[in-house]
């Protein structure tokens, strides 16, 4: 067999949204809805939630801008990037803005194929991409009222991000 993947594996338009809200969101309708679309081609459903964490009591909240249009647009590249990679049949990118506070949910990434391996890369490949380059910024808002810096991504997240290179 050539090096190609076989149509059985791989829909020709994989599924993918991206939504950027300030709402939280419910990440078992999120795994339902992408089940009950694929209505069982799919062999494995990977998800990732991302939480924000209160750093020892130190943080009240993170703060999160973006660019309306412009990151939603750049999430979807990097989707189409991954499903250039692996045969992914649909994807769901939820990431919040404004404040977010400890324990709630910050991001959710969601990939799905027929295999195991190809949506824990593809889920793995588009969180490096979103904790090291994608157009977010940042602000701690600390537990004794006052207003932190912005946040950059550590040395560690831009090596996971530069292995894909």
């Amino acid at each position: 067999m050539s090096g190609r993947v076989s149509r059985a594996f791989r829909f020709e338009e994989p599924m993918s949204r991206v939504s950027i809200q300030p709402e939280p969101f419910d990440v078992a309708a999120e795994l339902a809805r992408i089940e009950a679309e694929l209505r069982g081609r799919a062999g494995a459903v990977v998800s990732f939630t991302g939480l924000c964490r209160d750093e020892d009591g130190r943080l009240d909240a993170l703060e999160l801008e973006h660019y309306p249009g412009m990151a939603e647009a750049e999430i979807e590249r990097v989707i189409a990037e991954a499903t250039e990679r692996w045969p992914i049949q649909a994807s769901r990118v939820v990431h919040r803005h404004g404040l977010i506070r400890p324990g709630e949910g910050i991001v959710l990434v969601v990939t799905a194929s027929a295999h195991r391996r190809a949506a824990f890369e593809a889920a793995s490949f588009l969180m490096d991409y979103l904790k090291a380059r994608a157009p977010f910024w940042k602000r701690e808002h600390l537990a004794d009222g006052t207003t932190g810096g912005w946040v950059e991504a550590t040395e560690a997240d831009a090596k996971a991000a530069q292995s894909w290179a």
